[in-house]
């Protein structure tokens, strides 16, 4: 609780102490009612001179309509008709729910900054045979710095010296910690854990992945949403017309019984009038619906979810249809062996003589072939042969070792003798006889399937998968984990003439959401109602075109924002029923002289705390 919430609580406690004493001395003793009057009005001023003071000020400048005006007139309105007791409670609740909503807000906000603690407070920069303490911000790109175990890393580099484990729970919402060593890329805002590691950094503090985070989730709030649109506006006329409706029945309730020839009852009128005004008020309505869109994206964030406004948030809770790139969304975007097919030899062997033969290779297969293998010694190989665009040639063990193409194949003397259409295969021969072939493959993520099942719970009926790769490959991985359907053999740009037709053909008034690995999807992510770059920590195309950006590779992530979507634009919409709901039946009651002060407090205070309570549901949404 801060300094100002806490003189609010002091003021209430004060206020409150005093109306009970005003209270029971009134009940007790037959005061005149100017004694009354100044009896009331110190607990009346101790907890609401604020409130007059900007209603004062709103007059001045011509902000009139807001709420407290409308406080202030209801409370003045009712302590001038007698009504003294009522007034200053009728004050003393509306600040106990501005000070319930202001705690709740404060709770959003702390939850959004734990979040945001991933700011880095300094950097350990090595200088010489020293090491000094500076401003992340002073840090040029090439340093390095130390970072200890405990300490955040302040910018994003490459391990130059020693191993650790990193928490990097602040940026991806995941707690299982994960294992760096030299040569490994790390990001700024994870937390060093064990061990003492050097870093070269890669970036300026301004451009680091913490920097770039943090500028995002601050400017969320700038963006918002259609229904916070709506109730701005809405407010900025309901307030008049309330005003104008109350005027009216102060006015026309006492001309009616003139005209009926009945005296005209002024005072009872006056307060309903005021009833009416209390009953109006439209805090619960104002401040919950955004609160509900702040919770539910500093909800989403504690995920390692990030959203860029609400706007987003409530285009998200209508898709209908969900767009996926293939390679490094639903499969792992890096090569691996996925069979072995030998003839005449053991499997191993096989793998083995080729991860030999391709050990002074730096090709992306090359390496896969070697990560297949245990441990390679490389004295057991000589002779490594490349021939361009077809594979190498190598003695391993005193044996001919040809690895590559077909083509290859039928140099050596040695036709390949089958294939495999469901990767890319590598083949092979020992001393000029085919001995068979290895498949490299890339593989679907493990979360993949669970992923697509999990989002068409959520409500989406339509999935699809865009790929540049071959039809038969991109029908064993739609198969694999579910997609509805596929288009394979396209360019970018054919990417995004593909989701322009998909546009075309959804269902109105729901969206669709492509899903790609931000950095060579942008044109797509853009074109897309909303575009969301999955395992795109650090990566600028991805947070500038993206719309959500999810911190990690884990496509299940998908489905948890499209529930955290969804369960804040319902929240969204029961406060705005159960809003307007109550304020419609009691302003209908308060109009025939059946609702009292009191039911009154209830319609304004008690209302915009059980909003604001169900809005702050959205920080946790499980």
């Amino acid at each position: 609780m801060n300094r100002k919430q806490k003189k609010t609580l002091i003021r209430i406690i004060i206020s409150a102490a005093l109306l009970v004493l005003c209270s029971a001395a009134s009940y007790m003793i037959d005061f005149p009612r100017w004694a009354l009057l100044i009896m009331y009005l110190v607990p009346y001023l101790v907890i609401g001179y604020d409130i007059l003071l900007k209603a004062g000020r709103g007059i001045v400048n011509g902000q009139v309509f807001d709420e407290n005006f409308l406080m202030a007139l209801a409370t003045v309105g009712a302590v001038l008709l007698g009504e003294f007791r009522e007034g200053a409670a009728v004050m003393l609740f509306y600040q106990i729910g501005e000070l319930f909503q202001s705690a709740a807000v404060g709770k959003s906000r702390r939850n959004i900054a734990a979040l945001m603690d991933i700011r880095p407070d300094y950097a350990n920069v090595e200088r010489g045979e020293s090491v000094v303490t500076v401003d992340p911000g002073e840090v040029e790109t090439g340093s390095v710095i130390v970072v200890k175990p405990g300490e955040k890393i302040p910018i994003d580099g490459v391990i130059c010296e020693g191993h650790t484990s990193l928490d990097m729970s602040a940026l991806t919402g995941e707690s299982v910690p994960v294992s760096v060593s030299e040569g490994g890329e790390v990001k700024s805002g994870c937390i060093n854990m064990t061990g003492l590691v050097k870093i070269r950094t890669t970036r300026e503090f301004g451009e680091s992945t913490v920097s770039k985070i943090l500028e995002l989730v601050e400017n969320s709030s700038a963006k918002k949403s259609r229904s916070e649109n709506f109730i701005s506006r809405f407010a900025g006329y309901y307030t008049p017309a309330v005003c104008a409706g109350a005027a009216a029945l102060a006015v026309m309730g006492p001309a009616a019984r003139i005209i009926m020839g009945l005296t005209p009852e002024w005072s009872g009128w006056i307060m309903r009038a005021l009833t009416f005004l209390v009953i109006s008020c439209p805090c619960a309505l104002v401040i919950s619906i955004p609160l509900s869109f702040f919770a539910g994206i500093g909800g989403a964030g504690r995920e390692g979810v990030l959203v860029k406004g609400s706007n987003y948030l409530e285009a998200l809770s209508k898709t209908k249809c969900v767009v996926f790139d293939k390679t490094g969304t639903l499969t792992k975007g890096v090569f691996e062996v996925t069979r072995v097919c030998a003839e005449g030899i053991d499997e191993a062997a096989l793998l083995e003589y080729v991860a030999l033969a391709e050990s002074g290779s730096n090709h992306p297969i090359a390496k896969s072939l070697r990560n297949a293998v245990p441990a390679i010694d490389k004295t057991r190989v000589s002779g490594i042969e490349e021939i361009a665009g077809e594979g190498v040639t190598a003695v391993v063990d005193g044996k001919r070792i040809s690895v590559g193409s077909e083509r290859l194949m039928r140099r050596e003397g040695a036709p390949a003798q089958c294939a495999d259409s469901e990767g890319t295969a590598i083949h092979a021969a020992v001393d000029g006889v085919y001995a068979g072939y290895i498949v490299i493959s890339d593989v679907i993520k493990p979360t993949a399937a669970e992923a697509v099942a999990a989002i068409k719970k959520r409500g989406v009926e339509r999935t699809v998968m865009l790929t540049g790769d071959s039809a038969e490959t991109a029908e064993t991985v739609a198969a694999g984990v579910g997609i509805d359907e596929f288009y394979s053999g396209l360019l970018p740009a054919d990417k995004v003439s593909r989701v322009e037709a998909l546009l075309s053909e959804k269902p109105a008034k729901s969206t669709l959401a492509f899903v790609g690995d931000g950095i060579n999807d942008a044109p797509v992510i853009s074109r897309a109602d909303v575009g969301i770059a999955m395992g795109a920590l650090g990566s600028d195309a991805a947070i500038e075109a993206a719309d959500v950006v999810l911190m990690d590779d884990n496509p299940v992530k998908i489905a948890r924002a499209l529930k955290i979507a969804k369960k804040c634009m319902a929240i969204v919409y029961e406060n705005i029923i159960f809003a307007l709901g109550v304020k419609v039946v009691c302003l209908v009651l308060g109009a025939f002289g059946m609702a009292n002060m009191w039911l009154a407090i209830f319609a304004d205070v008690g209302v915009m705390i059980i909003a604001v309570l169900n809005a702050i549901r959205a920080l946790k949404i499980k």
